[in-house]
């Protein structure tokens, strides 16, 4: 399977951009990893719902002929982590090869996202700013990958 991440802008501090690297060599074991990182055009200078309409066409551009499209976002559903591993593992028995991760800017996903998205998950009830739910989408991947492995991994 490769999964490919969809991040509007650059991840700013260096502390998430360091985890992000870690998790992603560390999911690399199990899976081909792509972390596409999408010019943010013109955030300050357009409103708000026409910056979440250009964001959402540059995401939807990227994954137009995607077999699985997941989308983050807080009203999606939230799984724990066997879970996920256990969809993860439906995906790959459905022939699933490339599975996109779009996360959306600091104003969200656009609902023209979350409608083409196959699933639309939850990292918590809590909110996260945007590189954060980065870092911790792509170590939740990680440890689901570990319990479909029958590792070990509580850290």
């Amino acid at each position: 399977m490769r999964f490919i991440f969809l991040f509007p802008g650059r991840t700013s501090e260096k502390f998430l951009e360091e985890g992000i690297s870690d998790y992603a060599a560390r999911l690399g074991r199990f899976v081909k990893v792509e972390i596409v990182v999408l010019r943010d055009r013109g955030a300050k200078s357009l409103p708000p719902e026409q910056f979440r309409q250009q964001e959402a066409r540059q995401l939807l551009e990227r994954c137009a002929h995607a077999s699985c499209v997941v989308a983050l976002d807080s009203g999606g559903i939230a799984l724990d982590s066997p879970a996920l591993a256990e969809l993860l593992s439906r995906w790959e028995d459905a022939g699933h090869r490339i599975v996109h991760f779009l996360i959306g800017g600091h104003l969200g996903l656009h609902e023209d996202v979350l409608r083409r998205a196959d699933v639309v998950l939850s990292l918590s009830r809590l909110t996260f700013t945007h590189e954060m739910a980065r870092l911790i989408l792509l170590e939740q991947l990680y440890r689901s990958c570990m319990i479909k492995a029958g590792r070990s991994y509580h850290n």
